[in-house]
């Protein structure tokens, strides 16, 4: 049969099934439809003969939609669009001329109705994973007019599914991790496919999962897609990682279904089910005894095949070290047991050790097969001989020497021996730099240290010196020790005063007035403590003006006996005290305390201690007469500066005839009155050296000719001759020397002496200047236009 005949054929069935089920459709959804009538109200036979005015007749116009719910198979490909239904209503009667209208979700696009028939068809191809199903409206319309005759019915047309979808695992691949060791049916993980297929119609979402590679160590459950252990005993020492492939298939798992997979990686964690094994039973160390305290003496170590926590071990010594003289601890990086020293070897006592070792897990956790989670080796220790310092028979020495002993008084003895079987002969000797006085000697046979210099305690109480003790047979051998000398005291200090008073003593003051406490101190230390003794020199005992009293304090008050005290008749006293320790023997000292007479307030503030006090006026302190003398030096300088600048200030400005003067400025800050303000500055400063001494102008006579502004050189537009003004000003000022120049103008041609160029001045030149040009004179402000428009003026007659 040719290719074409078997699509047609293949078509036909397809539209034969969808009128199937079109037709059960339709007829299992009869008695919702005869709910779903509407009522009616006019059309041409709503109104009866006889009826009133105003009255409508109510009619029921029967609905006969066959339809509720249409289907359309996805993914349908044929060259034709595919029936979905047929809309039919009551009205279609075949006299009426109606038509369908249909509208809502893909009206136009996707379905097309017949306008005739009600036929709906579906043009184009459909996805249900796009859009399981659409909602539309039907109506049926007058074709004449386009008027509904009904209201408009929603109905759905739903996509009907079909297998197109595999089932695909979204989050795959997996990682999952379980403990090694794990029972049969120890659950790993779980791993979830989706399937886009309807999962209610039909088998196209019903998965099965199934384990494709992974066996026979894991298993999968066909329904929860949950992965178990399978195989007992699963070792991580043994292998560590797995790679499992599962499938999911649709359609329940028959054949023509759709599958995916996807991978899982289990990784078995690790349990502590392996106890730590030393490499070796018997470990042998050689130790020599001079090794010190901490310090390494050899290495251990038990293999786990554990990882992690899992791998940790701890090291204990449980026999053969009674003396505890060596420990062991674990290194956390490489997991050894260092053996350390906890005390010193001697190798003249004890020349070899043997210890048992236990090395013991960290985490302790059941064992599968019941053993204990540790192991034990055995470690012989041998002590080395060696050539060893002597050693002193105390680590510390502590002499006391008192500080009057005399030169090579014995303190004490230093002993040392050397701990070696050979038993060398020890010297003795004071390391220097700990005694750089050199104070003490040491006798190097028999170690005896002896005073080399007199101690004072009240320099130095302790003195701590080094002392080495060195073999003879062997000088590179030494040990040292350290000595402290404690320097015992003697009553070599008298006492004496505190403080170096300054004792004053009020001249209004009343008999019996403490004019000073007085106390004392000792450099002595003795045992009981001080205790000091005041008394007067016996010179002093009736002395008439002083006595002391005791305060039982160590301290005495001294103490004026009258009131007759003055400045002007004596202003200082002098009262020796003897001073009196208890020690043995009593050390004694005079000491001369100095009291001033003083002038004090009735409060007893003290005001002067000076004799020339007296003399001063009755309220006028010293204060105020510092202030009055200051005020007059001050008016006396005053008067001084104005003497002086009135001085400078009637100095006339003359210029010396011997003095070369080029230049004189002077400074003002009066704007004045412009070109008739003559005391502005002195042109006559800038006169040729060379010729006749110029005159200081005259400043009391004013001018009667003003000044005229100059329009040219010959004339200006007011018709001024500048250069017969000039030539009348200059005689006059010539002429009359009684008047001043106020318009100063004077003639510079002089440009110094040697000068090739001559005077530069335009008022002495023959040379005509027509030729000059003086606009620019315009660009320097407003003060300047007007003298360039004067000079523009006068080149321009003198061309006419």
């Amino acid at each position: 049969m040719p290719v074409r005949s078997k699509e047609m054929l293949m078509d036909l069935w397809m539209s034969l099934l969808l009128v199937w089920i079109t037709c059960v459709s339709s007829a299992s959804m009869t008695p919702i439809i005869g709910q779903s009538r509407s009522t009616q109200t006019g059309g041409p036979a709503a109104v009866a003969s006889g009826l009133g005015e105003g009255q409508r007749l109510l009619s029921r116009a029967k609905r006969g939609w066959v339809w509720n719910q249409m289907f359309v198979l996805e993914e349908f490909s044929g060259r034709d669009p595919i029936l979905v239904g047929r809309l039919h209503t009551d009205l279609d009667v075949g006299n009426k001329n109606i038509k369908y209208v249909l509208s809502g979700e893909g009206a136009g696009t996707i379905f097309a109705i017949n306008e005739l028939t009600g036929d709906i068809h579906a043009m184009k191809r459909l996805d249900r994973e796009e859009k399981a199903e659409y909602t539309l409206k039907a109506q049926v319309v007058d074709a004449d007019n386009n008027e509904p005759l009904e209201p408009p019915s929603e109905f759905i047309i739903k996509v009907q599914d079909i297998n197109d979808n595999p089932p695909q695992f979204i989050e795959g691949p997996y990682h999952a991790s379980v403990p090694e060791m794990s029972a049969v049916g120890t659950p790993v993980t779980r791993v979830t496919a989706t399937d886009a297929d309807d999962p209610v119609y039909g088998n196209s979402a019903k998965l099965v999962y199934s384990i494709l590679d992974g066996q026979p160590y894991f298993s999968v459950d066909p329904n929860t897609a949950t992965i178990k252990i399978a195989l007992h005993g699963m070792d991580r020492e043994m292998r560590e990682e797995y790679l499992v492939v599962i499938q999911a298939k649709d359609m329940g798992g028959h054949m023509g279904g759709l599958s995916g997979t996807t991978t899982v990686t289990v990784t078995l964690t690790d349990i502590n089910d392996n106890p730590p094994k030393f490499s070796k039973s018997l470990y042998e160390f050689v130790i020599p005894e001079d090794r010190t305290v901490g310090e390494v003496g050899g290495r251990v170590k038990a293999n786990d095949r554990d990882i992690g926590e899992n791998a940790k071990s701890t090291y204990n010594i449980i026999e053969g070290d009674d003396q505890g003289s060596f420990e062991i601890i674990t290194d956390t990086q490489t997991q050894e047991g260092i053996l350390r020293l906890k005390k010193p070897l001697d190798y003249e006592n004890k020349r070899t050790f043997t210890l048992k070792v236990e090395a013991t897990n960290i985490r302790a956790e059941p064992s599968p097969s019941g053993g204990p989670f540790k192991d034990t080796a055995t470690v012989k220790i041998t002590v080395e001989d060696t050539d060893e310092p002597p050693v002193f028979s105390k680590p510390m020495y502590l002499l006391e020497v008192k500080e009057n002993a005399p030169i090579n008084t014995v303190i004490g003895t230093v002993t040392a021996r050397d701990p070696d079987a050979s038993g060398s002969l020890v010297r003795y000797f004071i390391d220097r730099h700990t005694d750089l006085e050199r104070q003490f000697n040491i006798n190097v046979d028999d170690g005896k240290i002896t005073l080399a210099k007199a101690l004072d305690r009240e320099t130095d109480t302790w003195h701590n010196i080094t002392v080495t003790a060195t073999e003879v047979r062997n000088h590179s051998q030494i040990s040292r020790a350290n000595v402290a000398i404690r320097v015992m005291d003697i009553n070599d200090n008298a006492p004496e005063f505190a403080d170096e008073y300054d004792a004053v003593l009020c001249e209004n003051g009343k008999p019996g007035q403490v004019v000073q406490i007085v106390s004392a101190v000792d450099k002595d230390d003795p045992i009981q403590g001080h205790y000091f003794d005041y008394r007067l020199v016996p010179e002093m005992l009736n002395n008439p003006n002083f006595t002391i009293k005791n305060n039982q304090d160590n301290t005495i008050s001294i103490l004026a006996k009258h009131d007759t005290f003055r400045r002007q008749k004596q202003k200082l006293y002098y009262l020796p005290i003897i001073v009196t320790d208890n020690g043995n023997p009593p050390m004694s000292s005079t000491n001369t305390l100095t009291i001033r007479v003083c002038g004090c307030s009735k409060e007893g503030i003290v005001g002067s201690c000076n004799a020339e006090a007296s003399v001063l006026p009755i309220g006028l302190s010293m204060g105020a007469l510092i202030a009055i003398l200051a005020c007059i030096i001050l008016l006396l300088v005053i008067v001084v500066l104005f003497v002086t600048l009135r001085r400078h200030k009637n100095e006339p400005l003359i210029i010396k005839d011997d003095e070369d003067v080029r230049e004189n400025i002077i400074r003002y800050d009066d704007e004045g009155g412009g070109e008739e303000d003559t005391e502005a500055f002195d042109i006559a400063t800038l006169q040729n050296p060379d010729g006749i001494n110029g005159y200081l102008p005259r400043k009391d006579i004013k001018p009667d000719l003003q000044f005229m502004p100059r329009a040219g050189q010959h004339s200006g537009p007011n018709g001024v001759d500048v250069d017969e003004f000039i030539n009348v000003r200059l005689h006059e000022a010539d002429n009359d020397p009684t008047a001043p120049p106020y318009d100063s103008i004077q003639i510079y041609g002089y440009e110094g002496r040697g000068s090739m160029a001559g005077s530069l001045s335009s008022l002495e030149t023959a040379s005509s200047d027509s030729d000059q040009n003086y606009d620019y004179l315009r660009e320097w402000g407003p003060r300047f236009r007007r003298l360039g428009e004067l000079y523009s003026v006068g080149e321009s007659d003198r061309e006419t």
